[in-house]
Formats: C-alpha cells, structure tokens, sequence
C-alpha cells in the first residue's frame, strides 16, 4: 500500500491541527519549547517531499472550502506538492463520508479508486476511502479514537507515515 503513487489527504486535522491549539500543534509536530512553529515545519520539509520525489500525485479532499485549503497550504508551506484541480472542498464533491470526491480524484487521475490511498484522521475520512475501494491510512495521534475495521494502517503522526514511506522508497542497508 505505501508504494501506491495516488494519495488523497484529509486537510483539517491530517494536514493542519486547529490554528488555536499551539500546545496539541507543538506536541503533535514534536516542536520544541521556544522554537517557532514555522520555523520548525520548514525544517521538516525535506523529509515531507518523499511522496512528491517518488512522482506520486497528491490531492487534498476535504469538508471545508477550497479556497480555505488552499490558503492553508500555502501558509504551512506545502502547496507546490498540491495541484489546484486536485484539490477539492464542500462545493466541488459531496462530503465525506461519501466517496464521491475520491471518484472524482480517480477520474481526474486516470486511475481505478483501488490504486489510490486514503490519509485522514476522522472516520469519515476512512469510511470514503474504504466505499470507494482505497487504502485507508489512519492519522490517529495520541488519545485519540481508533477504527480499526475502517483502517488499512494506523499511524501516530504523518511523520511516522514519513518514516514508513522512506523505508520503502530508499531502504538502509
């Protein structure tokens, strides 16, 4: 499933954390005490682009707005790894946990629904990936409820995910 070439990311809560909860988003991004959370995410770029260095097309389906995900990924830096068009919000699928929105990803990309990954941290998230015939990667972060009929793999953050992602793609001897 890691090696698969088509992700689809949840955005609020996969990709971003709530703008006003900096203690959850420093403990969440390993930030440490007085570093700047920016600053530190910038940091973390490098190890982020494996997906994108791999020529794996990535997209974002989410229940807020386009124009709200977008403005989100440019401010945390990662909107050159997102193209536009595969980028959709409220008005541009049905919500999930419908699958309609990882359909219309799969239309646009030319690939069966099966050769696509779903990344989200809601069960909503996984149950659209699971309708719609996708791998399901669980964000779950510490305390947080787990779905495990829903889930295909399970991970505490999406720098584990990173971590995982690497070991396929450039394997240490």
């Amino acid at each position: 499933m890691l090696a698969r070439r088509h992700w689809v990311f949840d955005l609020d809560g996969t990709l971003t954390l709530p703008v006003h909860d900096f203690a959850k988003i420093r403990a969440s991004l390993e930030v440490p005490d007085g570093v700047d959370i920016l600053g530190h995410l910038a940091t973390l770029s490098a190890e982020d682009e494996h997906l994108a260095d791999r020529g794996c097309l990535l997209g974002i389906l989410t229940r807020n707005s386009r124009e709200i995900a977008l403005l989100t990924l440019e401010h945390i830096g990662l909107a050159q790894y997102f193209p536009r068009e595969s980028i959709l919000g409220r008005d541009d699928a049905l919500p999930k946990p419908d699958p309609d929105g990882i359909y219309r990803l799969a239309r646009f990309w030319e690939m069966g629904t099966g050769a696509l990954v779903m990344v989200g941290d809601n069960l909503f998230d996984l149950q659209a990936g699971q309708a719609a015939g996708a791998a399901t990667i669980h964000v779950h972060g510490p305390g947080v409820r787990r779905w495990p009929e829903w889930t295909d793999l399970c991970v505490v953050s999406l720098e584990e995910l990173a971590g995982r992602v690497r070991s396929i793609c450039c394997p240490t001897p």
